[in-house]
């Protein structure tokens, strides 16, 4: 059995024409060409989930809704995430907030860093995002990647629609220190976690 991280690449966006798949792919190829983790890609396309009916958190009691089990259990396989982050007048969208919403012991003490796209690189939706982390007991990184202004309209389909490699150059350096503290830390949580079980 590995002990390298397992590592989940969330794509936090279900619109028919979302953008996300760009940015998610290429970021799980950087963290693919590492050799110190697992990665995977989790869609939120394949977990029609509700929202959020449940009598409780599951951190109080068992959810009943089939469809959240089986979100539960996809991320309690995972030592960390990379959220692919659209930024909705300001914040997450909606369906990775009540994606967050339908766990919570499953987040607990597990990292978590960011891609975020839009005007502002996602920039405020990170930020968002990182203050939902803290409340789920999480940790983020410092670093996260953001796609904005011209290299977001670079790459865009409704500007020149060119691949990411146009603006990796840009990119790289922000990826490679997030995925770093992203590694430090899920090595660290799972660490601290064997010496409690």
């Amino acid at each position: 059995m590995s002990n390298k991280p397992r590592i989940a690449v969330i794509i936090g966006s279900t619109r028919p024409t979302r953008f996300a798949d760009k940015p998610a792919q290429w970021m799980l190829a950087q963290a693919q060409a590492r050799g110190d983790i697992e990665v995977e890609l989790i869609d939120l396309r394949d977990h029609p989930l509700p929202f959020f009916d449940e009598a409780a958190s599951n951190m109080w009691m068992p959810s009943e809704n089939p469809e959240a089990v089986r979100w539960q259990e996809t991320i309690a396989r995972f030592d960390g995430f990379i959220f692919v982050v659209a930024e909705y007048n300001h914040s997450i969208t909606g369906v990775l907030k009540n994606a967050l919403d339908q766990a919570y012991k499953e987040w607990n003490r597990k990292p978590f860093t960011a891609i975020g796209y839009g005007g502002t690189g996602a920039a405020r939706a990170v930020e968002h995002l990182r203050m939902i982390g803290i409340e789920l007991q999480m940790v983020s990184t410092h670093a996260a990647v953001h796609i904005g202004g011209g290299d977001f309209m670079t790459v865009h389909p409704m500007g020149s629609n060119q691949p990411m490699e146009s603006i990796e150059a840009h990119l790289k350096a922000s990826a490679g220190t997030a995925l770093d503290e992203l590694v430090w830390w899920a090595k660290a949580t799972m660490a601290a976690k064997a010496v409690e079980a």
